[in-house]
Formats: C-alpha cells, sequence, structure tokens
C-alpha cells in the first residue's frame, strides 16, 4: 500500500457497489487506498458470468435512482456518462399473476390507472392519493438526505422519529398499501418492493415505500454491458483515480492496538492502515475479522439475534431460443403471498409452491447472449440457512420444477433448448460470499433493524473501522449501498479531516459537521 503526505491510508475489504463507492471517495479525497477482494473479480454480489457467449448478471439486474450512482463520479470530477450507456425500461416490470391476469408496470400514472380500472375502477382512482402519500418519505430519504446521513447517535435518531411517525412511515407496507387498495393484485403491485431489498412486505416498514415512488420519478434504467459495466466503470474510475486493487486476497483480520485499527492480514500478509473499511458481510465483520478484538457491543451473542434477510435460489439459463411473453423484468406469481412470505421469512420452510423472477436482458442489449438466444437469470425467493435445508440435495430438486413450472406457464421446449444451466443456492451465498445464514441482502430490513438500531458506518468496536453496504444503513438494493458508501465517508471525513465531496446531482455537501463523532 502507498502512503499519503499526511499519513492516511486506506483499505476497504470488498469490492461490492457499497466498497467501491467508499474506495473512490476516500482515493478522490487523497487518502491512498487498496481494495481487498476475495473473488478472482471485483463485483461482490454485482458478480458477472460468461459461458459460450451467454453473458449473466449474477447480482442486482436494475438501476433506479442514476443519480445516486453519478454522485460517486462528481466526487471525482467526472459523470456517470462518460463511462456508461443507460437505457430506460418500459415496462419496468411485467406481473403475471396465478389466474392468468397481468399488469405492466409502468412510471406513468395515467397508464397505470387504465389498467387497473379492469381490476378495480376505485384503487385507479385512489392511485394519485397513494403517491401524494408516499411522496414526503422519497423526500424525506432522498431528498433530504437521510438515506445518506449515519444513524449512530441517540440525537439522530430521536431527530428520525417525529418524522417518521408524521408519515405514518413505521407502519408495515402491506398495512400502509391497503388503505388505499382494494384489489389484491395492487396490493401486491405496490407492497412488494421490500422483497428486493430482502425484507418482509408485510413486517418492514413503509419508510421502504419510497421505492415505487423512486421509480416513478426516475424511472428503471439497465445499461448496456450488463450491470457488471457498472462495477467495471467504478473499478477503472479508482484505478485512475491511483487506487489499487488486490483480488484473490480474502481479508483474514483487522488488526488493532489500544482500541484502534492499525490494519488488514491477508494470508498472514499484513498490510498498513489507519482506516479500514469493510463492505463484507457485517457478521461475519465482527464474528471472524475481528475475532480476536474485545468486542462491547457486537458480541457473538448479540450477533446471534440479528434477523438476516432471506436467501434465494438463482439459475442462469443460457437458451438457443428467444421468449417474447418476457418482458426485460417479468414477475411469475403463484396464488399465495401472505402464507409464501411467512413460510420463508418466520418459519423458514421450503415450500412445494414459489413465485420467480425472470431477468432476460437481450430484451435490452442483445449482446448479452448470442444471436436469437436468450440469457435468463431466475431467481426463487427462499429461507436462509436458518431452515437447515440441505441444498446439496434440494438444489437439483428445486432446478427441476422450476424448469417444469417455465415450461408449464409457456416458456416451450426450454430444457431441449438449454446450452447453460448453472445454480446458485444459499450456500453458495455462504461459501463464496462469506453471508452469515447464506443471506442474500445482508440485514433484514425491518423497523428494530432500521437506522439507529441497523449497525451503524462508524463502528462502535474500534477507532478507524467503518461498515458500507447492505448491514448498515441505509441497507440493501444498488442506490441503498452506494448511500451507505456516501454516510459513511461522512463519518470518516468528520473524524479524520477530509474535505467534503459533492452531494447527488445538485450543488450541496456530504453533510460532515452534522455527523461528527459523539
Amino acid at each position: 500500500m502507498t502512503f499519503s503526505s499526511s499519513g492516511r491510508r486506506a483499505a476497504v475489504i470488498g469490492s461490492g457497489f457499497g466498497g467501491l463507492a467508499a474506495a473512490i471517495r476516500l482515493q478522490a479525497a487523497g487518502v491512498p487506498t487498496t481494495i481487498f477482494e476475495k473473488r478472482e473479480r471485483i463485483g461482490g454480489r454485482a458478480y458477472q458470468f460468461v459461458e459460450r457467449g451467454y453473458v449473466f448478471d449474477m447480482g442486482p439486474s436494475l438501476i433506479t435512482a442514476p443519480q445516486v450512482i453519478n454522485s460517486v463520479f462528481q466526487a471525482a470530477g467526472k459523470e456517470l456518462s462518460d463511462y456508461l450507456d443507460l437505457v430506460p425500461l418500459d415496462p419496468f416490470y411485467r406481473v403475471h399473476f396465478h389466474d392468468g391476469t397481468s399488469l405492466e408496470y409502468v412510471g406513468d400514472p395515467e397508464r397505470m390507472k387504465s389498467q387497473m380500472e379492469a381490476f378495480n375502477p376505485r384503487d385507479a382512482e385512489r392511485l394519485d392519493d397513494f403517491l401524494a402519500a408516499i411522496k414526503p418519505i422519497y423526500q424525506a430519504v432522498i431528498t433530504d438526505r437521510l438515506g445518506s446521513r449515519p444513524f449512530d447517535t441517540i440525537k439522530s435518531m430521536i431527530g428520525f422519529a417525529p418524522k417518521v411517525l408524521a408519515l405514518r412511515a413505521y407502519e408495515p407496507v402491506t398495512r400502509f398499501v391497503r388503505r388505499y387498495f382494494e384489489d389484491w393484485r395492487h396490493r401486491f403491485l405496490y407492497s412488494f418492493h421490500p422483497l428486493f431489498l430482502g425484507g418482509n412486505p408485510f413486517e418492514a416498514p413503509s419508510i421502504y415505500l419510497m421505492i415505487p415512488y423512486l421509480e416513478r420519478e426516475g424511472g428503471v434504467w439497465f445499461t448496456r454491458g450488463g450491470m457488471y459495466s457498472v462495477v467495471e466503470a467504478m473499478g477503472r474510475l479508482f484505478q485512475e483515480l491511483g487506487g489499487e486493487i488486490r483480488t484473490e486476497s480474502e481479508v483474514e483480520r483487522v488488526t488493532e492496538r489500544g482500541g484502534r485499527v492499525t490494519g488488514v492480514e491477508t494470508l498472514g500478509e499484513f498490510h498498513p492502515a489507519d482506516i479500514v473499511v469493510s463492505n463484507a458481510d457485517v457478521a461475519h465483520t465482527y464474528s471472524h475479522l475481528l475475532a480476536d478484538s474485545d468486542r462491547r457491543r457486537w458480541t457473538d451473542r448479540r450477533l446471534r439475534g440479528v434477523e438476516q434477510s432471506m436467501s434465494c435460489f438463482l439459475l442462469y439459463l443460457g437458451v438457443r431460443r428467444r421468449y417474447p411473453q418476457l418482458a426485460h423484468h417479468t414477475l411469475i406469481l403463484t396464488e399465495r403471498y401472505e402464507g409464501l412470505v411467512k413460510d420463508i421469512f418466520r418459519r423458514k420452510v421450503l415450500t412445494e409452491d414459489f413465485s420467480m423472477y425472470l431477468h432476460a436482458p437481450t430484451r435490452t442489449d442483445e449482446s448479452m447472449a448470442p444471436p436469437g438466444c436468450e440469457s435468463l437469470y431466475v431467481l426463487v425467493p427462499v429461507p436462509n440457512l436458518a431452515s437447515g435445508t440441505d441444498w446439496s440435495e434440494a438444489g437439483p430438486v428445486l432446478k427441476e420444477r422450476v424448469l417444469d413450472v417455465l415450461e408449464e406457464w409457456g416458456l416451450e421446449d426450454l430444457r431441449s433448448s438449454l446450452d447453460v444451466l448453472r445454480m446458485f443456492t444459499p450456500e453458495d451465498f455462504h461459501h463464496e460470499l462469506n453471508a452469515t445464514l447464506g443471506n442474500a441482502f445482508g440485514v433484514e430490513p425491518r423497523l428494530t433493524q432500521t437506522a439507529w438500531f441497523r449497525p451503524h458506518n462508524r463502528s462502535e468496536e474500534l477507532q478507524g473501522l467503518y461498515l458500507v453496504g447492505a448491514g448498515t444503513h441505509p441497507g440493501a438494493g444498488v442506490p441503498g449501498v452506494i448511500l451507505s458508501a456516501e454516510a459513511t465517508y461522512g463519518c470518516i471525513a468528520a473524524d479524520h479531516g477530509l474535505d467534503p465531496q459533492p452531494d447527488i446531482d445538485e450543488p450541496g455537501r456530504v453533510a460532515i459537521a452534522d455527523i461528527a463523532a459523539s
């Protein structure tokens, strides 16, 4: 690692979107920074798989709030458009219900109303009221910057609480939505978004209803070359700034002396640093990387009490044909909603029925597969490893059931047209990503694990240790983890006297003065 003239140097553990964003901000601020990545390539959960000309994004598959990503590039004096070609999606999603009906989820309220009228005219009339009710939630999180300010003091939480109460943002998402819509399709359509963050819509607080408004306001986007092109662009920007990336370099320990970090160790090699940012799983960070430290707050017992998010069962399918009935994003739903969610999150059982999300990027970018072919990503929400499921047995069985359902639904000759088939199970999340209990989205977003109740961006255990990514504030999702990097940079800047940086797509600054260590 190189040294700055001031002596500061930083190590970032992991290279997901949160780790990359934090590393770029630090390097842009003049702090020599090294990223340490366990795997062969950067990306974390936003990894890429390529085989026989088929290109698969293995994790995130869409972009919302591109201005949030752009803020990272602006911190380095660049623009997102200098590196990436973003394409707006229309529809955002196509949702197929168990009874054969379907809806195209779009950002235009008038187009949504025209579809909703067929099922419940009163629901269509109330859509504007619903959007008006969730707009202040969006403004609080995005416009008022609550998503990029750390909640690591009681004072910050006390200041946040009145707004939550006034907006009723503490209510479960489904309860909030039920006040506006009667038809079960519409209730699903405007309440399912917490699932994209690993949350239970029947328990996650309505603060997460900022997502439908975020989509309406800023659209849903894809980038040519796939989501991994965002990873590559951020990695390139970081290296252009002089940052160093070390792949196949798993951090085994965060070293410390007198309650302050001194660096990290990889395979017995010591790398000095006085700023360490962990983009690793939070429980893994505290229970493994700080195993030798005297932890006061995040003890092993307390970590066992943290609710981890659900997991996912994924199939990556390279198919020698096209299926025009699929949109770029397609949801295929089973009849059960609340019962299935309860089985996944609370009962933690693998059930016979399941719902699916399909990503067909060739709708937007034909380079993602050979000519006339599809690269399909199929995601099935499943319980995390607390279920006790043996995925060496359950995985192949579920794979066949998923293929059966897809063929019955209308993907004709799917099996006989496969060039590529790869599975990724909760066990893979655990072993490849060090994800506790094989979680797919970090710490579960629920009221008692939100804001101050979530693991803090500034670690309580060691001076100089910070967290970034899905396990800290504000949470999972591409905008969430990148906002977490902004919050974490604000903490580091306050602690180490670094300069403010441009805020999201507007003249502004990370609010360093408001987040100095208490």
